[in-house]
């Protein structure tokens, strides 16, 4: 685990946002601009949106734009005290690793849409096996005025710290059941229905749903999505689900491992994979084997990988949703800083992610 270089200098109010003589942004100034009430506008920027029924999207307008003309700068008092720093204006993501797709393909929109409103974006890891790291959870504030907690980055414990301390914090690609926190998802269950939906018009029957041994909770979630599906269209068969232990230092799966579900009486006509590691490593097998993708077994990932629209056969693939998950993000962690982490209502958002279809599963 390790802190990269923090920018310096950033700060939590733009210069640009003060306009001539410092004058003070007012609610029927964005109300004029977005074409709403000013009551709207004052119950957005109250948190009382959601009690009064105001839509989501209308919400964001309101937050981006009240961001962009320095509202909230200039609304802040001078002499207010608050218990989380105000400075360096630096927003922190921790995440699980630095090589997982998801976390450098949305790092350039966050990175975009912070550096929009001249406060600084850095990345941490969370080494699981660092035990200095639950020793610098309550330390955390003097380096970021808030934080971003990405997949399993967002344990029990640090969840905990963060909330006793009333610590501005957002969960990416994380959601917890007994707590009511502001989190940003892929809609899984939109995703799974997009994909059988397009299986099914292709006609395959048996289906095979390859995962990593040693995947997460999320992913069992995944697998009991597509189950459900399947089961809901006529003519397919129940699908049969196994657990590959993902090989490393370049090694190949092994051979037991998938033969036997390809050749009767199972005879599998299309694999959807859990994750984009796996699905190179089936790839590379395939190729070996001499089995054509998608002739001899067509290939869907519920997950976008490197180089998936390069690769011999183009994987068809979800992709996540990364410039909408991003804004859906900064103006969470925005408007948690900005409450000091006691913002009384939290949003749970997930957004469906689009089907990326490629050569590797065929054509209708």
């Amino acid at each position: 685990m390790g802190f990269p270089n923090i920018k310096k200098g950033s700060n939590l109010e733009h210069p640009n946002f003060r306009g001539k003589m410092g004058k003070k942004v007012k609610n029927k100034d964005l109300a004029e601009k977005l074409g709403v009430s000013s009551t709207l506008v004052s119950l957005v920027l109250n948190n009382k949106a959601d009690q009064h029924g105001i839509r989501k999207d209308t919400q964001e307008k309101v937050l981006a734009l009240a961001r962009q003309m320095g509202y909230f700068d200039l609304q802040r008092d001078p002499a207010e005290s608050s218990s989380v720093e105000e400075k360096p204006g630096i927003i922190g993501m921790i995440v699980p690793s630095l090589h997982d797709p998801f976390v450098y393909g949305i790092t350039p929109y966050l990175q975009r849409a912070f550096g929009s409103i001249g406060v600084g974006f850095s990345i941490m890891t969370k080494d699981p096996d660092d035990g200095r790291y639950n020793r610098m959870v309550g330390a955390f504030k003097k380096f970021y005025s808030g934080l971003i907690l990405t997949g399993d980055a967002a344990d029990d414990y640090t969840i905990r710290s963060l909330r006793a301390m009333g610590y501005p914090f957002v969960l990416l690609e994380k959601s917890v059941r007994n707590l009511r926190l502001n989190t940003v998802c892929t809609d899984y269950t939109e995703g799974a229905r997009k994909v059988i939906d397009h299986i099914a018009k292709l006609g395959y029957k048996n289906i095979l749903i390859a995962t990593d041994k040693a995947s997460s909770p999320a992913d069992r979630q995944v697998i009991e999505l597509l189950k459900e599906n399947i089961s809901s269209k006529a003519g397919m068969n129940k699908p049969l689900v196994i657990e590959f232990d993902i090989p490393v230092d370049g090694r190949e799966i092994e051979q037991s491992q998938i033969d036997q579900y390809l050749r009767p009486p199972y005879s599998a006509e299309i694999m959807i994979v859990i994750q984009a590691d796996l699905v190179y490593c089936i790839m590379s097998y395939l190729r070996k084997k001499n089995l054509r993708v998608p002739q001899d077994v067509a290939i869907v990932s519920m997950e976008e990988g490197t180089g998936f629209d390069l690769m011999f056969s183009p994987v068809t693939c979800l992709r996540k949703p990364l410039s909408g998950m991003a804004l859906k993000v900064s103006n969470m962690i925005w408007s948690e800083v900005r409450n000091a982490g006691k913002s009384k209502y939290k949003r749970q958002v997930s957004i469906a992610p689009e089907l990326a279809v490629r050569n590797s599963c065929g054509t209708i």
